[in-house]
């Protein structure tokens, strides 16, 4: 199963995939949820509640598709906070801080703890950057595979066509 990031549904949304000219795509979305194929955490759907926008009207009517962490998620959660707080990271007090207040922290756990795959926009931080902890590395941390959402789209073989208009050839 692949578990979105919160930065999936607002890129998609500002940019890519719009709302309003790209319905296939939050369709696509909807499908594949209850198909079982993906899903995210009620911690995303708080950061989309937040923009009070045409996103997080469409997220308000889909929770279902927005886990709550569980018990099984706790020894991932332990482990992902010890490798943060881990000196030989390097990583600085407030990096750490902000990741373990996040939705990222609580991503990466969960898709550790249920053998899924997470799917962001973020790539892996330049060696010796320690102000943020970027998902990618934290995945890496529990070998939890990550991916992009044009990567999980073309796995799953997706296609946004088209609609035929009427008198437009």
């Amino acid at each position: 199963m692949y578990i979105l990031d919160a930065n999936v549904f607002i890129q998609a949304h500002r940019a890519h995939y719009g709302l309003d000219f790209v319905p296939g795509f939050w369709d696509w979305l909807d499908r594949a949820h209850k198909l079982g194929m993906l899903a995210s955490l009620d911690s995303v759907k708080k950061e989309l509640d937040a923009g009070e926008d045409a996103l997080a009207t469409w997220e308000q009517s889909r929770g279902v598709m927005f886990l709550r962490m569980d018990p099984a998620a706790a020894p991932s959660l332990s482990w992902l906070a010890s490798w943060a707080k881990s000196p030989s990271n390097g990583y600085t007090p407030a990096a750490v801080a902000d990741f373990l207040r996040s939705a990222d922290y609580q991503l990466v756990a969960y898709a550790h703890a249920h053998g899924h795959t997470v799917v962001t926009h973020e790539k892996a931080a330049n060696p010796g950057a320690k102000k943020k902890i970027k998902i990618p590395d934290a995945c890496a941390s529990l070998q939890v595979p990550f991916l992009n959402p044009f990567t999980m789209l073309r796995d799953e073989q997706c296609r946004f066509v088209l609609e035929p208009r009427p008198g437009v050839a």
